[in-house]
């Protein structure tokens, strides 16, 4: 379960606009309102077997009683806690089952809660949303248990320097509105929650006619819409509060600065946005930050391609009735931030009082085209489109928002960009880089009390669900992956397929630098990396930029390369991708910027935690002369030359270790004719170089402490080697033992016991990590501190269970039907069908794997799986990495 999350906290260079949807096709897209007043709309797309159900409640955190901000986000937890006629481990049970992803979030204005299945659980998943809207437990003892999770979650966000950072920005901003506060909520709130609170709130607000139901993908239409009249027809509705009004007043800010644990420094200018219930002024300010997240814009080419910052993004975060719209920009540890913050003021000075050109706008809404038909290429990317028109934005379909922005001119841009960049409406916020302590090895968390869990409790399960979850199918391929080799080594594989809507190019060479990097050269790959952004030996980097915009295509070049485009533009781009991986200029001008904007960003890591937690893992881990042990300094980046940058691009760079996929609504002979033209003349250059890493022996048990005074909340990273590979038979017998381990949330004995009954974690993961030489099995989990040594001795207890007693028969039945299950979601959008293709190729695993996977898993037994874990787990070998404050021993 999350909260959406601001845009702040994404990646500095993630462009997060909203996306955009074609007009409906009156053949495809049904709606219906049913007599409660519930809305209804289906989406189908074809492109994989699997289908998603987003429901969409009309109450989010603005209107969380007073004193009780977290209230929405409270009762998005409980409704995994069980219904009136459904347990907690029944709902998770039946969610495993299914094999498919389940996840909720609390936005300002809506919660949502979602199924991605395979298509022939759609009535199972239906019913889920069904019971849940019905009623809802919210016991005292169930929230009791549940307020440990989330204020683990609280926790860990107010670990995060950049998270605290955003609430002070935004309680200037909205101060004295409901957009003061986010969903996330206070543990002083959450401890005057009662579990009747909870239950008042949730019959007040989820209401047949305050939720909007979307369901994408492989399905029927008329069908779906009976089926949710059906099981949702006869649940009463009743009238709701009315939303809380948004009135603004003028903006008085103080500056906000802050330290952050991060290897680097981040500076924000924040503003007033206009919000989606504005759709002309919010279409002009998301096409207004598309122009100004372009490598074109002033704020890219005056401040990171001279090398005042490391990057630069401007954003939109919206809202209904207001946005939050802010530039940001990146410096390294011991810049002078003042000197960057008003070089930031200066250039969004002169956009506010200069403007942009009808051609900047032009273009960016060509990106936008490209990036509204890539986001339709995924069955939930089709849900959230509609849920964010209908259910936040008020519109009666994505056509709207897509109308809007083809309506934007230069004229409307340029308005709202005076008046949202209003220098005395701004709130700056600088987040300084800071150290931390050094590593600090443990005694480790042994001995003391057993809390070995039991099995998961085996869980009867309603007709509805039980009947059709019984038996598992096998799943067979809907993509069919065409294969071929060009003369030069180039391997290219095709998925032609007419269920996308833009063409897109994945790309990736087989590379390592720990073993290709000369000896001193640490960080040469990074330097290669950056300076493949400055253009080709045919077009510099700005020009470069606008030929891709011209046909609104995005692509990028280095040993893993991409490119999206539309289907009519494809030609064109293949050929501009070709050009920068093939033929990059590597100017020297360029050099000396990415040299010193690497260097600077190296010597901030080396002094960041995150930095030093991940190399006490491979420290604890690995031998102590292993390749990966190595690491860029500020000396060995500023050592490097160009022309010694150059040899490596060369010998790296090759056409022999690279693999292509394209995956659209092509045809594979017109594909491997462009290949040929734009990668045909490719030549390696010099002997094959190895590229897998050397095995690993077995670790010794250890632990390891890394400070960060940032945090509140420990975040811990258990692991150890094994001795295996993805193409041995046990590989798939322990893939099996962690899906019972950690798949599928409460239904998992670790989910169960350390968030479910105990409370110690918000979060728990765990998985084998594994390539062609090297494997792992490791968790991640955060914890307060005082909950860090119980929570390592049920890790260890789990692992040796697994080792001295088989799974239940219920618990083999679940994990093999929720792994065999999850094989088509593989399928369920083109970035995950590229992506899954270049990882097989990359571990030397058949393109099928994923299906033989499914074929091996119902093959196996309980006795397999205990065989495989005392075979290959050491639960006294297990290494500890715990990042935040000291832990209690």
């Amino acid at each position: 379960m999350t909260r959406l999350r601001p845009l702040l906290l994404l990646c500095l260079w993630a462009l997060a606009l909203p996306v955009l949807a074609a007009p409906d096709q009156d053949n495809a897209v049904r709606r219906t309102t049913l007599d409660n007043g519930l809305q209804v709309i289906v989406v189908p797309n074809r492109l994989a077997p699997t289908v998603t159900t987003m429901m969409n409640y009309d109450v989010g955190s603005r209107d969380a009683p007073d004193g009780f901000p977290g209230m929405a986000h409270a009762q998005e937890h409980m409704m995994f806690r069980g219904t009136d006629d459904l347990s907690a481990a029944q709902i998770s049970a039946i969610a495993a089952a299914m094999g498919g992803q389940f996840n909720a979030d609390t936005q300002d204005e809506v919660t949502r809660y979602y199924f991605t299945v395979p298509a022939q659980y759609l009535d199972v998943a239906l019913r889920l949303h069904a019971e849940r809207m019905r009623s809802v437990a919210n016991t005292q003892s169930d929230w009791e248990k549940e307020r440990g999770a989330i204020e683990q979650e609280v926790a860990r966000d107010l670990s995060s320097p950049s998270y605290v950072a955003y609430t002070r920005l935004r309680e200037q901003l909205f101060a004295g509105t409901p957009y003061a506060h986010d969903a996330l909520g206070t543990k002083a709130s959450f401890d005057k929650t009662t579990g009747a609170m909870l239950k008042a709130f949730h019959e007040r607000w989820y209401t047949p006619n305050n939720a909007t139901l979307i369901v994408s993908g492989d399905v029927d239409a008329k069908q779906t819409l009976d089926t949710v009249g059906r099981l949702f027809g006869d649940i009463e509705s009743h009238d709701v509060p009315k939303t809380a009004a948004v009135e603004l007043s003028p903006v008085d800010a103080e500056p906000i600065r802050m330290p952050t644990d991060a290897g680097y420094g981040l500076a924000y200018l924040a503003f007033r946005g206009p919000g989606s219930h504005s759709p002309e002024n919010y279409a002009a300010a998301n096409v207004l930050a598309t122009i100004l997240n372009n490598p074109r814009s002033a704020l890219y080419s005056r401040l990171v391609a001279t090398g005042k910052s490391l990057g630069t993004q401007f954003a939109l975060d919206g809202m209904r009735d207001a946005g939050i719209a802010y530039a940001a920009a990146a410096f390294p540890k011991g810049a002078d931030a003042d000197a960057l913050v008003a070089q930031m003021r200066e250039v969004l000075g002169d956009i506010a009082d200069k403007g942009v050109s009808a051609e900047q706008v032009e273009a960016a809404k060509r990106q936008l085209a490209t990036r509204n038909a890539a986001a339709r290429d995924s069955i939930e990317g089709l849900a959230r489109q509609w849920s964010q028109a209908v259910a936040i934005d008020g519109l009666a379909s994505p056509d709207a928002e897509l109308a809007a922005i083809r309506r934007v001119d230069a004229k409307a841009v340029n308005r709202v960009a005076r008046r949202m960049l209003d220098p005395d409406q701004s709130v700056l916020t600088v987040l300084t880089p800071e150290g931390s302590g050094a590593p600090a090895a443990g005694d480790g968390f042994g001995g003391g009390e057993s809390f070995a869990p039991s099995h998961a409790a085996d869980v009867n399960l309603p007709d509805w669900a039980a009947k059709p979850l019984a038996s598992i199918d096998t799943p067979t391929p809907r993509v069919a992956p065409q294969q071929s080799t060009l003369d030069n080594g180039l391997r290219l594989i095709v998925v032609p397929t007419d269920a996308t809507h833009a063409v897109h190019v994945y790309g990736h060479i087989r590379n390592e630098p720990y073993l290709q990097a000369p000896k001193g050269k640490e960080g040469i790959d990074g330097v290669l990396s950056s300076l493949l952004d400055y253009g080709t030996r045919k077009h510099d980097r700005v020009a470069y930029q606008a030929e891709l915009d011209a046909i609104g295509a995005r692509a990028s070049a280095g040993s893993d390369f991409s490119l999206t485009v539309l289907p009519e533009h494809f030609d064109r781009g293949l050929a501009l991708l070709a050009e920068n991986e093939l033929a990059p200029a590597l100017p020297k001008e360029a050099f000396k910027v990415v040299q010193a904007q690497t260097a600077g960003a190296v010597a901030g890591q080396l002094t960041s935690p995150d930095f030093h937690a991940g190399q006490a893992l491979k420290h604890a881990l690995l031998p102590n002369d292993d390749p990966t042990l190595r690491h860029a300094t500020p000396e060995t980046v500023n050592g490097l030359s160009l022309a010694e940058v150059t040899d490596y691009y060369h010998k790296t760079f090759r056409p022999d270790l690279a693999t292509l996929v394209v995956v659209g609504d092509v045809d594979t002979a017109q594909v491997r004719k462009a290949v040929e033209k734009n990668f045909g003349a490719w030549k390696a250059k010099g002997p094959t170089p190895d590229v897998d890493l050397p095995a690993v022996p077995a670790n010794k048990a250890a632990t390891v402490h890394v400070p960060d005074s940032a945090r509140v909340q420990d975040t811990v990273q258990v692991a150890e080697t094994l001795g295996l590979q993805p193409t041995d038979d046990d590989y798939r017998a322990l893939e099996l033992g962690n899906q019972v381990l950690t798949g599928g949330f409460y239904a998992s004995r670790l989910y169960r016991e350390l968030r479910a009954e105990r409370g110690l974690v918000y979060y728990i993961h765990s998985g084998l990590q594994a390539d062609r030489t090297r494997a792992r099995l490791a968790f991640e989990y955060g914890s307060q501190p005082d909950k860090v040594a119980e929570a390592n001795r049920l890790i260890a207890d789990a692992l040796t269970d697994m080792t001295k007693a088989p799974v239940s028969a219920a618990e083999l039945h679940r994990a093999q039907a929720g792994l065999v299950r999850q094989v088509p979601l593989g399928e369920a959008s083109a970035g995950a069908i590229g992506m899954g293709l270049l990882s097989r190729v990359e571990k030397g695993l058949p393109l099928d794997a994923p299906y033989r996977a499914a074929r091996a898993y119902q093959t196996l037994d309980a006795k397999a799986i205990q065989a495989a874990f005392k075979r290959w787990i050491r639960p006294d070998a297990l290494v500890h990495v715990i990042q935040g404050p000291a832990p209690a021993s």
